[in-house]
């Protein structure tokens, strides 16, 4: 009796835990992917170029402008760019979308034999992906959708997604861009804006690169550090490169 009890007392336990685990998983890649091209463009070009026409011995003002022009052509061309690559990936998965729903109905049974295959590969028996298959040949559109899943590898693309990608990359380009530009609408001398622009910058590439180490999984402190000497190596090689042709 007193094991009875014991069982009934630690059930509710049991159901409060399993009410209490919730899968937690990201699923704002295609966001944190987008936002991550356009600022660590954003952030590199126009600080290469805000070097080499620093090493070129142009004013802050001449600087500052060209990083405008700049900012504003590099995030409409990486806009552009990703706009695009959006745009192609959801063409692509049309086609291949309207080609297996023309398989499906030519040779069904060609089809349901990729299907077997598949599950097969999973370690799944005949005698128990047999009811399987044949259920999804009575539900077309779950038919299609497994094809497209497993034998293609393709999710539906969301199709507001190029719109989406073009506005975030082209904001995040603009956002890194303002940041190696801002001491030269300040300070009017190049030669002490540099200074300020490659500290800030180093900064700001330090906590990016953090951040994105963090967001995409990798160690975030070994991302910081492989972004902000990227962008030192190219505003040094812009910075070097203009000295070297205008001393």
């Amino acid at each position: 009796m007193d094991s009875v009890e014991n069982v009934i007392s630690v059930q509710p336990e049991k159901q409060s835990l399993l009410h209490k685990h919730t899968e937690k998983h990201f699923t704002a890649g295609d966001v944190v992917r987008d936002i991550i091209i356009g600022v660590s463009d954003g952030l590199t070009v126009p600080f290469a170029l805000a070097a080499g026409l620093s090493g070129a011995n142009a004013t802050s003002a001449i600087v500052l402008t060209a990083g405008i022009a700049e900012v504003a052509a590099g995030a409409i061309s990486m806009g552009l760019g990703g706009y695009l690559a959006a745009k192609s990936e959801s063409d692509h998965y049309d086609r291949e979308l309207r080609r297996e729903q023309d398989e499906i109905v030519a040779v069904p049974d060609t089809e349901a034999a990729e299907v077997a295959d598949i599950l097969a590969e999973y370690g799944i028996e005949e005698h128990e992906y047999g009811p399987v298959v044949s259920a999804l040949r009575k539900k077309p559109q779950a038919w299609l959708d497994f094809m497209m899943k497993f034998e293609l590898g393709l999710e539906k693309p969301d199709p507001r997604r190029a719109l989406y990608s073009a506005s975030t990359i082209a904001i995040a380009y603009i956002l890194g861009g303002v940041v190696p530009l801002l001491p030269y609408a300040f300070i009017p001398s190049a030669e002490e804006a540099v200074v300020f622009s490659v500290v800030v910058t180093l900064i700001a590439l330090l906590v990016f690169g953090f951040a994105k180490g963090y967001f995409t999984g990798n160690k975030p402190f070994r991302s910081a550090l492989e972004t902000a000497l990227i962008g030192a190596i190219a505003s040094a090689a812009a910075f070097g490169l203009a000295k070297a042709f205008h001393p």
